[in-house]
């Protein structure tokens, strides 16, 4: 065969850059084709996001030492399968500064379209803010900001947070100052004497107080004469000083020699102590209170040969 009848052989040159072409063209059509499945697979069997809403905050006990908060959360799963609460974080904080951090783990599980109503107990000791912050007093209120994360494992989604927020404001509440202004007589005899405690009410705290009822016992010179029930409900103005009279049936030859010094009209000892029920802007809170120490003097009503002149009847 003549060297010119030889078949010629030609080199083809491919370039690096189509190769690369071609493959990242494929992988995206596999990446495209997968996702476009997964859409569907989504679309055709119901998967979605959660939902959750804080719904409601309140404070089942308030008192001098703590308030306990509930936090009251609505989650929504439109998932057609329970999807687990992996953990729950919280914080609440004031103008920035942590008041109090933590979390819960394995919080539960939310049922396959369904909604559950999650709360969050938290139990703020008032203690701790106070020796952390100067500057916050009792009987002030504070602002709060509360921030939970619900972390939850959904299909398909994989692992998700759910971050909410809520503002509000938590009282710092102080006991009232409580005096026995005067002991008033409405009908005397050794067996059974029928008396008015005036007493002196001081609220020092930034809220108004609606006194429901009180739950004490009175020593006049150490000998306990016992409570009363309040006869009407009444407000204790925020920060102001409010008047309040208790009738009291107490037996005066109870006292021994002490009853003389009482009838001729000396200043009487006297100490107190209970607890208050009262309604708040933030719920209903039980405040102590206490005098130890006390003077008072008694008078006797016109009727039973006294004298009704408020003058004499002081501190």
């Amino acid at each position: 065969m003549a060297s010119s009848d030889k078949p010629e052989i030609v080199d083809r040159d491919v370039k690096e850059d189509d190769k690369d072409e071609e493959k990242g063209g494929f992988i995206d059509k596999v990446k495209d084709f997968i996702q476009d499945i997964g859409e569907k697979i989504e679309g055709a069997i119901g998967f979605g996001k959660p939902t959750a809403d804080v719904t409601e905050i309140h404070f089942p006990t308030i008192n001098l030492e703590k308030a306990e908060i509930v936090v009251d959360v609505l989650i929504k799963n439109p998932n057609p399968v329970p999807i687990p609460l992996i953990d729950i974080n919280y914080l609440i904080e004031s103008d920035g500064r942590k008041l109090i951090s933590g979390l819960i783990p394995d919080a539960g599980t939310i049922r396959a379209h369904g909604e559950e109503t999650v709360k969050i107990p938290i139990h703020l000791v008032y203690d701790d803010i106070k020796n952390t912050y100067d500057d916050i007093k009792p009987g002030s209120i504070i602002p709060y900001r509360i921030k939970v994360d619900f972390i939850v494992d959904v299909p398909i989604f994989g692992r998700l947070t759910l971050p909410l927020e809520k503002t509000g404001e938590i009282p710092v509440p102080y006991k009232p100052d409580i005096d026995i202004e005067k002991i008033k007589f409405e009908r005397f005899s050794f067996e059974e004497t029928v008396a008015v405690l005036h007493l002196k009410l001081e609220n020092k705290n930034d809220f108004d107080l609606g006194l429901n009822s009180l739950d004490y016992e009175v020593w006049l010179s150490n000998v306990s004469i016992g409570g009363a029930e309040l006869a009407e409900s009444t407000k204790l103005d925020k920060n102001g000083i409010n008047y309040v009279d208790i009738p009291i049936t107490f037996k005066p030859k109870d006292f021994g020699s002490a009853l003389w010094d009482m009838i001729r009209g000396k200043g009487t000892g006297y100490s107190m102590k209970g607890h208050i029920n009262v309604d708040t802007p933030f719920g209903a809170m039980k405040l102590p209170i206490s005098k130890e120490g006390g003077t008072t003097r008694l008078k006797k009503s016109k009727e039973d040969g006294g004298d009704d002149d408020d003058d004499d009847e002081v501190l």
